[in-house]
């Protein structure tokens, strides 16, 4: 999910709690960015964009949504 935020977009970040069922996909404690999916979020989905680069959908039990200060937001992003 996007926010405003200061004038300057922000971008929402996760951190994963369980890899159990991914241990290729996903890496316990490494925090990733997430995009807005509606859907998704009602199915207890978050869309992640894990190892491999691209975006793909976990169940929202492997992860807890956090804020990071916006350097650390630009340093993940770049």
């Amino acid at each position: 999910m996007m926010k405003k935020s200061d004038n300057r977009e922000t971008t929402q970040f996760t951190l994963c709690i369980c890899n159990d069922e991914y241990p290729a996909s996903l890496v316990r404690g490494k925090v990733y960015r997430l995009r807005e999916d509606p859907e998704a979020a009602r199915q207890n989905l978050v869309r992640v964009i894990d190892e491999s680069g691209e975006d793909y959908l976990y169940p929202d039990k492997l992860f807890v949504e956090i804020d990071l200060p916006q350097a650390a937001q630009d340093a993940l992003v770049a």
